[in-house]
Order: structure tokens, then sequence, then C-alpha cells
């Protein structure tokens, strides 16, 4: 029997309270055999004291999941006040020109780390490029007008407001895997792929694939069939949506909301297609390639608005490794017929 492609891994954004350690340790308990911290985990540790823990814990270093930052870069410009909690205080009273600099940098020196420990993929996501008009992805939304184009406007926008981030990534070898996912620069397949010919095809745009923001009639399926060639990364996590309610309404609180993430078996996707996808689009051979490893990594990003964090997320990646980490096929089910 052929050995399986894929490992169960955990990503730390969801795990913030802990510290490194902790996160690492709780992984490893859980089963997990790599782990994806997020940029704020690594905060203020060198190199060398990141590979003690990993090594320490026994863990494969599976990414850094950057999306917090990388966002915050590209949405400063529209002013929102909803970047403020992804920045130090005084960092956030500051201009939107001195916060983009300021994520800038500190993005700058987060590729030389991951560069550093041979991390060739950051898990991320680009901010609202085009604009919060653009983003609500309303059909009749006057996106251009007298004076006006706010898709050229954004197309051009993303090119600039990115080029320093893209060629510091292209220089190091890095893939900057954008998760696409709604308010972003891109939230469908289509958006990623002129986000691409925007920037003429770089070579350091890469996708993040994550099935669970697939909920607004872009299926999973289609989405990472038109822009396969571009994953170099993959989240594992599940919704449910409920019947009869708005998926867009003015109400924060996760469990009053229509679209629930949800525990990894009990959601509405088929999370073993969801694999079998992976495969066909070649991310797990495209992974290995890049960070040089037997395997690549199914990263469990299970949440609830009921379950704890910590059961949720031990589960998803029990769920994963018995269920998702399974040996390819070597050949066709015909291949033994008739002998």
């Amino acid at each position: 029997m052929s050995t399986p492609c894929f490992h169960a891994s955990i990503e730390g954004a969801q795990h913030g309270a802990k510290t490194l350690d902790q996160f690492l340790a709780f992984a490893r308990a859980s089963g997990a055999s790599g782990a994806q911290p997020s940029n704020y985990l690594l905060d203020g540790k060198s190199a060398s004291d990141i590979r003690r823990s990993f090594e320490n814990h026994g863990l494969q270093l599976d990414g850094i999941s950057a999306h917090c930052p990388f966002w915050v870069h590209t949405t400063a410009w529209t002013q929102s006040p909803t970047i403020r909690p992804f920045l130090p205080s005084d960092v956030a009273s500051g201009s939107p020109a001195s916060i983009e600099a300021w994520c800038e940098s500190y993005l700058l020196r987060l590729m030389d780390l991951a560069a550093e420990l041979k991390v060739r993929i950051l898990p991320m996501f680009w901010g609202t490029a085009y604009g919060w008009e653009v983003a609500t992805g309303y059909p009749w939304g006057f996106w251009a007008g007298p004076g006006y184009d706010l898709i050229q406007e954004g197309h051009d926008r993303f090119v600039q407001k990115t080029a320093k981030l893209r060629h510091h990534a292209r220089q190091l070898g890095l893939h900057l895997a954008h998760e696409i996912h709604p308010g972003t620069a891109a939230m469908t397949g289509p958006d990623f792929n002129a986000l691409l010919a925007a920037c003429d095809g770089d070579p350091c745009l890469g996708v993040n694939a994550d099935p669970s923001h697939c909920w607004e009639g872009e299926s999973w399926e289609s989405r990472f069939q038109t822009v396969g060639s571009r994953i170099v990364a993959a989240h594992v996590k599940n919704y449910h949506i409920r019947p009869g309610h708005a998926l867009r309404l003015m109400n924060p609180r996760w469990q009053e909301r229509a679209m629930q993430f949800v525990d990894l078996a009990s959601g509405d996707l088929n999370l073993l297609r969801y694999t079998e996808l992976l495969i066909q689009t070649g991310y797990p051979k495209r992974y290995r390639e890049i960070m040089q490893t037997p395997t690549a990594p199914l990263v469990v990003e299970a949440e609830s608005a009921y379950r704890d964090l910590d059961a949720c997320s031990a589960h998803g990646i029990a769920y994963t490794r018995d269920q998702l980490c399974f040996p390819l096929a070597q050949g066709s089910f015909e291949d033994g017929m008739g002998a």
C-alpha cells in the first residue's frame, strides 16, 4: 500500500492566546504532524528559537499564516477602523500612509524570517484594494461612471501598493498564497485571475485553498479548478448554512448569523471530495516540490460559535488525520480485473 501524500496540521491564528510553545504542545497532543503558526506567534523570536521549538515538539513547520498584516497593508488606504485590532495601538492611531508603511516594513522582515527558516509559502490574503463599494459584490454596483472606474483603479492600486512586497517575495523564492475570501482583493476564482493578469502573471502570487469561503454561489469545485495551478497551500474548514436566513445581515454575533463555521465532520461540505480535488489540481506535488518535504499539509482551521475552540480544533485534527490523509491509488481499480 502506498503512503499518504498529506499530513494533518493546524493553523495558529485562532490560537493566539497561547504562546508558540503552548500552541505547538496543543498541536502535538491533538495528533498533528505539523503546524502553521501565525505571524503573531513568531513576533520577537529568532529563526533558531523557532526551529528549536518545532524540533522540541516533533512537528513540521508548515508555512507561516500572515493573513492579518497583509490584509491591513492593502486596506489601510480606505481608512476603515476594522484594521485596528491587528495593529499596535500607537500604529493604529497613525495616518493611512504611515500604517501602510509600517505594515510593508513588518512584512518585508517577516519574509526575511521565512526565508531563513526555509519556509517558502505564506498563506495570507490581500486587503480591500478595490474599495468597499466593490467588496460588497452587489450586482448593480455603479462601479464605473463619469470620471471613475473602480475596477481599473483597483487594478492599478493593487499593482502599485504590492509591488515592493511582490518583488521581495520573488527575490527570496516565496509564494504569497492568497485565501480567496469575501472582502479581500480577490473574492472569487476569476477575481484572482484578474489580479494575476494585472500583475503580468507574477510567479509569487499563489492561492491558499479554503472551501469554507465558497458560500455565495461559486462552488469550491469551480473556484479551485479555475485557479488550480496556483494552489500552494490548503486549509480544511467546514460550515453550515442555516436555511431561510439572510447571508448578509448587520449582526456581529456569530451564533445568530446564517453562515456558521462548524466542526469538520458535520458541515455542509464533503471534505473528502475537496481533498480529492486538491490532488487533481496538483497541490500536494506542488507543495512538496516547493518546500522539499515528503508530504503536504492539510491545515485544520476548525471553528465553531458553540463548541470550545480547542475541542473543535483537536476533533478537526483527528478527523483530518484519520479521514483525509489516505494512501493514494497507484493505478486504476480496473487494472486487476480479469487477471
